[in-house]
């Protein structure tokens, strides 16, 4: 159909080659695509040249790290659940780094620093012209659990109520008191795409990060993030909640 070889198409489908507006048009007609939404957001991220700043990466971090990066750089809207750490875009340079030292094999320093500063340049999603639009429900435990010293967890603290006072994004708490509550095991994060079509979900896992995009788990994770969202302290409230948590250190 495109009059190419395989190879190339396996270098397309895989994303080491890039491919044109009409291309990507003529294979949506070829395999009955109506979705002109759909299409057309294709369409823009296939034809998207800027080399991200990920790119700076290939070869010396894992490729999870770059296809996080540019899923979010992509995204319409992120949500984060997050039980026993802060969520990676609201972490500071400590606490990152205290989260990447604990691995198991330990990381040589190059390698941690090369995490550290990755994990902190993805926040970029959050700062103009992006301006993405984010939402985080943190359990008590997170906010509480000091992964490195004390002057840390009150940085790492005052660094989430700075945040959660743009008006992009959105911080709620749940405290340990809350009754009925049975979810603590949906850790998530979801990532909107342009359309409802390119939304992906994110698992940890023991192999790495598992990248979820069918429909039917996608609506499951919509639905979890609901009834932790519905269970979780207001924006205000939660952002009195750390504040306390402040002064506790």
């Amino acid at each position: 159909l495109l009059g190419t070889d395989a190879a190339r198409v396996s270098q397309i489908e895989s994303g080491l080659a890039g491919v044109s507006a009409a291309r990507v048009r003529q294979l949506a007609a070829h395999y009955s695509c109506t979705d002109d939404e759909l299409v057309a957001a294709l369409v823009a991220m296939a034809t998207d040249r800027t080399r991200g700043w990920w790119e700076e990466y290939r070869g010396l971090l894992p490729t999870s790290f770059l296809d996080l990066a540019e899923l979010e750089h992509h995204s319409a809207y992120r949500l984060d659940v997050e039980f026993l750490h802060v969520p990676g875009l609201l972490q500071t340079e400590d606490y990152a780094r205290a989260i990447f030292s604990y691995r198991v094999p330990e990381l040589p320093k190059e390698d941690l620093e090369l995490r550290v500063r990755h994990r902190l340049q993805r926040k970029v999603i959050l700062e103009e012209p992006a301006l993405t639009r984010y939402e985080a429900v943190i359990h008590e435990a997170a906010l509480r659990i000091m992964v490195a010293s004390r002057a840390s967890a009150r940085e790492q603290l005052a660094r989430v109520l700075e945040l959660s006072e743009a008006d992009h994004i959105t911080v709620r708490v749940i405290p340990f008191h809350l009754e009925g509550f049975a979810g603590a095991t949906n850790a998530m994060m979801y990532v909107g795409g342009a359309v409802p079509k390119l939304d992906t979900a994110l698992r940890d896992a023991p192999q790495g990060a598992a990248f979820i995009d069918s429909e039917a788990q996608l609506g499951a994770f919509r639905t979890l993030f609901r009834k932790v969202e519905a269970a979780s302290l207001d924006p205000e409230r939660s952002r009195d909640f750390i504040h306390t948590l402040v002064n506790e250190l």
